[in-house]
């Protein structure tokens, strides 16, 4: 790994306060919740599952010891299996679609089977793939997210050299600085950087941005083909009054400060997330984790329909986290140049807000988790390259409109899972590969 990898990486690893939401098995839980499996031949548990791994062929494994050639099936169709079994929301997709759900039973609980066999796989240092014999092609990735590193990974093991460009100072994307801590820790993310970048021939370029730094002249001059994975854009803003108080900012810059250890919240008494997405669930539930008192979600929509996870939202209320429902923020207030709170308005049952129900909700501290921009705008004036309210249009085999330009991951599917991510990285590492061996490139024009 190069030395700016190896920096990028130590700079991620940050020790917090927060237990595992889901705790991980040891070999007796293991063993026996391995052998529940039915071991289905049409299994609808695959189906579910974005990047197809073959879950009851994996279990199996487990269940007779074989936990190398387990963590293989699973890294075989899903390199970032690691933080996948412990991120993916698989309330909603392979355990959702086990069928001991139409029995009346507890369905298997493939995340932790997964995360069994995984995390094995890393203390044993078990490395399963090699770089390719090399093809003299080069690929250059922009952003360090999931998306990119499966991209990059794969089509290492087909001798393609990568570089990642990255424009923070650490890689690893939303899984280094924007998974809640509960669900995995910044260190873990670092670990799988690491394990992935160990193959070789990954090239990491931190401080890095398109537009600033790199040019898309540069990538076509210097490379044979480009993929884009360079996530979503900052924190939407409400721009109202107050908004620049001392105390207010948005979420997932908050939780990504969180993560690498660089906010103090001792005086913090009383948070307010505005939001009713995951993002807004994360953030309540990491600040009730790190001793805030009184946390509170402000959604301008009812609790039946939130968009977050209604499994997460279950463990939070649990944690003593409180709804604010149907209430519409106005503003902020502040005292000393702080936030002392959120003014709002009652909404109705279309989140419309009401005239004359004017409130304040005392805070002094609070997150907007009211969505993300859109970077597509980076490119929308590239020749061939389409743009649709910010997301970048791909097709079905992750390319854009520009020859030897493709695209993965919440850039342009509009922000799913990392599980979607590192499907479509790998999906488009295989799309490039073949149009590399076509005898495509961009260098010299070779791409018409």
């Amino acid at each position: 790994m190069s030395s700016v990898a190896q920096t990028s990486v130590a700079r991620a690893r940050s020790e917090n306060a927060f237990s595992d939401f889901k705790p991980a098995y040891n070999e007796a839980q293991a063993m026996a919740e391995a052998n529940r499996c039915l071991y289905c031949s049409d299994a609808p548990c695959i189906t579910a599952c974005p990047t197809g791994i073959d879950i009851p062929e994996f279990i199996r494994k487990i269940s007779t010891g074989n936990l190398k050639g387990s963590a293989r099936t699973i890294f075989e169709a899903n390199i970032l299996g690691m933080s996948c079994a412990r991120v993916c929301p698989v309330e909603t997709l392979c355990v959702g679609d086990c069928v001991y759900n139409q029995l009346g039973i507890p369905p298997i609980q493939i995340g932790k089977l997964q995360r069994y066999s995984t995390d094995r796989a890393y203390a044993k240092g078990w490395q399963f793939f090699q770089a390719g014999a090399d093809s003299g092609k080069r690929v250059a990735l922009v952003g360090a997210g999931p998306a990119s590193l499966a991209c990059a990974h794969l089509l290492r093991r087909r001798g393609h050299h990568c570089t990642l460009f990255e424009k923070r100072e650490v890689v690893g994307g939303l899984n280094t600085t924007g998974v809640a801590p509960y669900k995995m820790k910044a260190d873990r993310a670092a670990d799988e950087v690491e394990w992935l970048l160990a193959i070789g021939g990954i090239e990491v370029r931190t401080g890095v941005e398109l537009g600033r730094d790199l040019s898309v002249a540069d990538l076509e001059r210097d490379y044979d083909a480009v993929f884009v994975g360079f996530g979503l854009g900052p924190d939407g803003w409400l721009h109202a009054a107050g908004e620049d108080l001392e105390g207010v900012h948005g979420a997932v810059d908050y939780i990504e400060r969180l993560k690498l250890g660089q906010v103090d919240l001792r005086d913090a008494q009383r948070a307010l997330v505005l939001g009713g997405g995951n993002t807004a669930v994360d953030a309540v539930r990491e600040l009730r984790g790190l001793g805030v008192a009184d946390v509170r979600m402000v959604y301008r929509g009812d609790e039946a329909h939130m968009s977050g996870y209604a499994h997460e939202w279950a463990a939070a209320k649990v944690e003593s986290i409180t709804g604010v429902w149907r209430t519409v923020p106005t503003g902020f207030v502040g005292q000393g140049g702080k936030v002392a709170g959120v003014t709002a308005l009652r909404a109705d049952e279309n989140k419309r807000p009401i005239p004359g129900t004017e409130h304040t909700l005392p805070a002094d501290l609070v997150l907007l988790a009211i969505g993300q921009g859109k970077l597509g705008a980076l490119l929308a004036e590239v020749d061939g390259v389409t743009v649709s309210r910010g997301r970048l249009v791909v097709d079905d085999q992750q390319h854009l409109g520009r020859p030897g330009w493709f695209a993965g991951g919440d850039c342009a599917n509009g922000g799913k899972e990392v599980v979607n991510a590192t499907a479509e990285g790998q999906h488009a590492a295989r799309t490039i590969d073949a149009w590399l061996n076509d005898n495509h490139s961009l260098r010299g024009g070779q791409h018409a």
